[in-house]
């Protein structure tokens, strides 16, 4: 499963569909996978190599089970840029684009921050979620500049 690839995704600003939230459970599956990457102008991400090879050019198949190594070879295939940045652009667990929080949102969110001035703060309207660049965003950003590191290195351990 890419379920944590999916979230950094959307933490770097991209528009990720996962296949949790599409698939139905029938044996049709991988082709509607297939047909939405296509109609869609997606790439398709998996770690199952013969849904890989049916997707052809506009598919990849994602070699390792450490998320870090993931966004490495993303960046080795050119699907990621070299430099990445963290964007409070898309909820992390819906996709569904940020707006700017509203005061009440931040101060109705139980877990927001105790110190708020100097920060910006984004709501998932679907969701209900509050995001923060905080310590969080901090550690993620440098998992993120350790897979830029390792980009070069495909037998990184």
């Amino acid at each position: 499963m890419l379920g944590t690839l999916t979230r950094y995704l959307r933490f770097l600003g991209y528009d990720t569909l996962s296949a949790n939230s599409i698939r139905r459970g029938n044996s049709r599956e991988d082709t509607r996978l297939l047909g939405i990457a296509e109609t869609s102008g997606r790439i398709l991400l998996t770690r199952d190599r013969e849904l890989a090879r049916r997707g052809g050019p506009g598919a990849l198949l994602i070699e390792s089970e450490d998320v870090i190594e993931q966004i490495s070879q993303l960046m080795r295939n050119r699907i990621l840029p070299e430099s990445l940045t963290l964007r409070m652009q898309r909820c992390s667990l819906c996709n569904t684009p940020l707006r700017p929080a509203l005061p009440h949102e931040v101060a109705d969110t139980p877990y927001s921050p105790k110190e708020k001035k100097g920060k910006e703060f984004y709501w998932c309207p679907r969701c209900r979620k509050l995001y923060w660049m905080g310590s969080h965003a901090e550690h993620l950003a440098k998992r993120l500049r350790c897979a830029a590191d390792a980009r070069g290195d495909p037998d990184r351990s």
